[in-house]
């Protein structure tokens, strides 16, 4: 029995190099890290984290300090679907979404590290194994940056051995949209993977004309075009926008990516592994839309996701980007020629550096 021993959270703010800025979120300065710490009494550990855009952490810890350390004290650690409900169940009323699922998100991905360090596997062979070589693009929150800036930030990423790119749009006026997507395709070629990100920005009447006035530049998929409680907006635009659609990152349970998939209002599910609930409802979000044909992509935290689709035989992309993250984490994702690789380090293999994130600590 892996009897756990030892619950211990983290909070910390992580500065960005420089301000970020997307459709919705407006000025980002600031990431919040919250990490979880577990382990049992052979002195196995195990460790998780989820994130935000710079609010709410303090909620986050709150509930893994004062909810997680008292559910979870002395439980068996190798019965995760069953500490899963407990958790879910316990913090539902007050809960259900918001800072709790983000807390369940990192707790639940400390369980998993655990069980996979404990097995001598690394996660993506411990969830079944399908192929470690996932296909990744480079996403950017750079609706502000000038266009010159834009296409040598592509050209970084290319150079990083990208072969796919995410740009965001959104701006004050479509037409804006629409020559810098056209910009892009110039500059990339064609058949060149593009995808665009309006992060939640239109109604559903305005998606569906971006997406028709995007439709010539041959995009992978138009992300997030209006808000995530509306899915029977989303199956309007799938139906008549005229591009795939790509959403999930703002859901945060299997029932609300039910909701979307059997609805018919998303074409590629992208859930988060740090804020839909951790491992064991992302594994689940994957094969539902396994089972209704769709590819799954991601969403945040490429270095524990790459894992998850690498045991997914209907992945599409891992979406790669560290939100400065990479600087406290031993070996950061691989990419090679347009595949990130997952490692075959036990568990997920992050090693965060302790100290370092301790001269931040929230």
């Amino acid at each position: 029995m892996a009897r756990l021993t030892s619950i211990e959270p983290g909070f910390y703010r992580i500065p960005l190099p420089t301000v970020l800025t997307d459709s919705t979120h407006g000025e980002m300065k600031a990431f919040e890290l919250n990490t979880v710490r577990l382990r049992d009494a052979d002195g196995a550990e195990g460790t998780g984290y989820t994130f935000t855009v710079g609010r709410n952490g303090g909620a986050v810890d709150s509930v893994l300090t004062r909810e997680m350390t008292e559910l979870m004290a002395g439980e068996d650690a190798d019965t995760i679907e069953r500490l899963w409900l407990k958790a879910w169940w316990a913090l539902h009323y007050g809960g259900r979404g918001g800072p709790t699922v983000l807390a369940l998100s990192a707790f639940d991905m400390a369980l998993w590290d655990l069980k996979a360090r404990r097995a001598n596997l690394p996660l993506w062979r411990l969830l079944g194994g399908f192929d470690p070589r996932v296909p990744c693009y480079a996403g950017g929150i750079d609706l502000d940056l000038p266009l010159d800036d834009l296409l040598r930030q592509t050209d970084g990423n290319l150079a990083k051995g990208f072969r796919a790119i995410k740009m965001k749009v959104g701006r004050k006026n479509l037409f804006e949209d629409v020559e810098r997507v056209a910009a892009m395709r110039q500059h990339l070629g064609q058949g060149f993977p593009l995808m665009v990100d309006a992060n939640m920005k239109w109604g559903v009447d305005e998606a569906i004309r971006a997406a028709r006035a995007l439709q010539p530049f041959d995009l992978t998929w138009l992300e997030e075009p209006t808000i995530p409680d509306d899915p029977a907006g989303h199956a309007r635009i799938v139906r008549e926008g005229g591009l795939p659609i790509a959403a999930g990152e703002n859901l945060r349970t299997l029932w609300e990516f039910k909701l979307y998939i059997a609805g018919g209002g998303v074409t590629y599910p992208e859930p988060d592994v740090t804020n839909c609930g951790g491992v064991t409802p992302f594994m689940k979000i994957a094969h539902l839309a396994e089972a209704f044909n769709l590819p799954v992509t991601s969403h945040g935290a490429h270095d524990v996701t790459v894992h998850l689709l690498a045991a997914c035989p209907n992945r599409s992309y891992l979406e790669a980007h560290g939100f400065g993250l990479e600087r406290y984490i031993a070996e950061p994702l691989r990419i090679e020629d347009g595949v990130a690789l997952a490692p075959e380090r036990p568990g997920h293999g992050i090693e965060f550096d302790w100290k370092g994130l301790e001269k931040i600590r929230a």
